[in-house]
């Protein structure tokens, strides 16, 4: 038994080591193969070469695990470990409570029939979420941030100053498995298919990413004053911001469309997608 070590050299910028150091230290002493799943052809040259009783190992964030989960052919048979070396690492907070992130987990059940998200022409699956609003606006800052400075980049911070000062709220059209919802003054219009994003963040602590039959859930946050929607915000770390009915409202369903009324930043797991307007989110129409 060999492990398969896929590593992302670029996740966990300005940590002290990052994803392979990490790895290497994890895999001291054992059968492991490395490889850098950034390269163009790694995931083949691991399909093509992988045995029957081999374990797949993802060392990364989770930008990392969404593009292993939208480039390999099939899940396979072998176990599927994955080992957080992000920043945030929102997936492994969600499905492995308890553990410490020294210790890999698997997750074979949790990237089978994956919702997706169709987003201006093109589709793809998601493991966390699709972030539509400030948290979009958050992402997009971060990046330029981490152009800029190797400095570990500060969501809470960009959130805060993004309400205060730079972000401007939005009118959206919510609708869940055909019933439409509008609001005014919309800050987040996330869809979840975990309970986890932002580094902590906990918008639908309800959200149970293997319940059958599969729903998501989107949480809409809205309030006309900046005040207000910043005096709410710190709430969110504990999931107690949905007891604030005059601001949040989460909705569930198999099927989501949020369309603003003007282009913002939208995120899908982590990865940045800039000038969006709309994007539908749906459950897998197979079941586990």
């Amino acid at each position: 038994m060999k492990y398969r070590v896929l590593y992302n050299p670029l996740a966990g910028l300005g940590k002290e080591d990052n994803g392979y150091e990490q790895a290497k230290k994890l895999f001291e002493g054992k059968d492991a193969e490395f490889s850098d799943v950034t390269k163009e052809g790694a995931l083949d040259e691991l399909f093509k070469n992988l045995a029957k009783d081999d374990k797949i190992v993802l060392c990364g964030g989770d930008g990392t695990l969404n593009k292993f989960v939208n480039s390999i052919p099939f899940i396979p048979e072998n176990e599927i470990l994955y080992y957080p070396t992000g920043n945030g690492n929102d997936f492994y907070r969600d499905v492995a409570e308890g553990k410490e992130e020294t210790e890999p987990c698997a997750i074979n059940p949790y990237i089978v029939n994956l919702p997706t998200v169709a987003v201006n022409g093109k589709t793809c699956k998601f493991l966390n979420n699709v972030g539509f609003g400030i948290d979009g606006y958050c992402c997009l800052e971060g990046d330029r941030q981490r152009d800029t400075s190797s400095k570990p980049v500060n969501y809470t911070s960009i959130a805060i100053k993004g309400l205060l000062f730079h972000y401007k709220p939005a009118s959206a059209t919510v609708t869940v498995d055909g019933v439409t919802h509008t609001y005014r003054h919309v800050w987040l219009a996330p869809v979840m298919n975990g309970r986890h994003y932002g580094g902590g963040m906990i918008p639908t602590p309800q959200q149970d990413r293997l319940a059958q039959p599969k729903q998501l859930s989107v949480m809409v946050y809205h309030s006309p004053r900046k005040l207000q929607a910043l005096m709410v915000f710190p709430s969110i770390f504990k999931g107690e911001h949905v007891k604030k009915e005059k601001v949040v409202e989460v909705l569930t369903g198999r099927e989501i469309t949020v369309e603003f009324d003007a282009p913002k930043p939208l995120q899908i797991d982590g990865e940045t997608i800039p000038e969006v307007r709309a994007y539908r989110a749906a459950v897998s129409t197979r079941e586990c």
